[in-house]
């Protein structure tokens, strides 16, 4: 893909202004070696961030907006319901009977992806204990053909459509538990919660990180938002899957040529003791900020096409064939 014909961008001189003098990256860990808890960096209390004027600086960007503005007002309908209390009588059957209940119910709801995994620590946030054993997590796709307007308007307003579809479907599986004796906390974008939503998203097998930062679902790709449920209702874990997404990441360049303020590095990064996938946050920020959130990476990955993902998983298989019969034939060869 031919790179961005956005670059170079430049930021607004008012945005720059509320800048902080210290790097988001530092904030995220880059280059540390030693495993830690994230820090809060971005949606969350803004009086307690160091971007948070950034913060408060993007709600005023785009605000009179018709299509961002339905969303957010959908959005905060489906947020001002509440859930029912928990209920006195807390009903008892198997783990593996909680799972399939659930399982059945999730399908009747409207919504795409749902999985189950272990409560981790590293997972919270810096400062925050969690007591729940376990998460649900959810995951609701965009409509593709607003999502790959991206950075258009519309495709903003879809992210928040899709944050309220999550929102919604958390709330309705968080009450069934609920109803049933057992606490549920509910958490959905766009505001950060108790927990990063990524690692556990990918620990129920909603997919692999990609070079984007963002999930690569095999049906989806990354076009999809995800949602949360803490509980410690009894439950059994869903499978972790691999499908060849880091090595289809390390060869493509798709969203890093089209990412506008360059900000997706070509080779993984050391965060917090961990080699993975990053985003430059103090490149990628003011772009977003002034878009609506951008979302140019999760349009233009070649995994978001629909019925791209299992053609690309076949060419990956074929691919690992191929390598694995030339390396025995050299072996057979010596």
């Amino acid at each position: 893909m031919a790179k961005s014909p956005d670059r170079p961008f430049v930021p607004k001189d008012e945005q720059m202004a509320l800048m902080p003098e210290t790097s988001g990256n530092t904030i995220n860990g880059v280059d540390e070696t030693e495993h830690r808890r994230a820090k809060p960096i971005y949606w969350h209390n803004p009086d307690t961030l160091a971007h948070g004027k950034l913060q408060q600086w993007f709600y005023t960007q785009n605000a009179d907006n018709r299509h961002i503005i339905k969303a957010r007002e959908d959005r905060a309908n489906i947020l001002a319901i509440e859930l029912p209390p928990v209920a006195p009588k807390q009903v008892q059957q198997s783990a593996n009977k909680w799972t399939e209940q659930l399982h059945a119910y999730s399908e009747t709801l409207d919504m795409e992806l749902f999985g189950i995994t272990a409560f981790k620590p590293e997972w919270a946030f810096e400062g925050i204990k969690i007591r729940q054993k376990w998460v649900i997590m959810i995951g609701v796709a965009h409509d593709y053909e607003k999502i790959k307007e991206a950075p258009a308007l519309t495709a903003g307003a879809e992210v928040v459509r899709q944050y309220g579809r999550g929102t919604k479907a958390a709330k309705e599986i968080a009450s069934w538990i609920r109803e049933r004796g057992w606490e549920a906390i509910v958490h959905a974008g766009p505001m950060a919660g108790p927990l990063l939503l990524i690692p556990p998203a990918i620990e129920c097998g909603f997919g692999e990180l990609g070079k984007h930062g963002s999930i690569i679902n095999k049906e989806f790709g990354s076009s999809f938002r995800l949602a949360s449920i803490l509980t410690d209702i009894p439950l059994l874990p869903t499978k972790r899957q691999s499908y060849g997404v880091d090595d289809f990441c390390a060869r493509c360049q798709v969203c890093a040529n089209a990412c506008p303020p360059e900000a997706i590095l070509p080779d993984k990064a050391m965060v917090r003791g961990e080699l993975k996938w990053y985003v430059d946050f103090d490149k990628c920020l003011p772009f977003f900020n002034e878009t609506a959130g951008c979302a140019i990476c999760i349009g233009v990955c070649p995994w978001s096409i629909p019925e791209r993902g299992p053609r690309i998983i076949e060419q990956l298989k074929r691919r690992t064939q191929r390598s694995s019969l030339k390396i025995n034939k050299n072996r057979g060869s010596r």
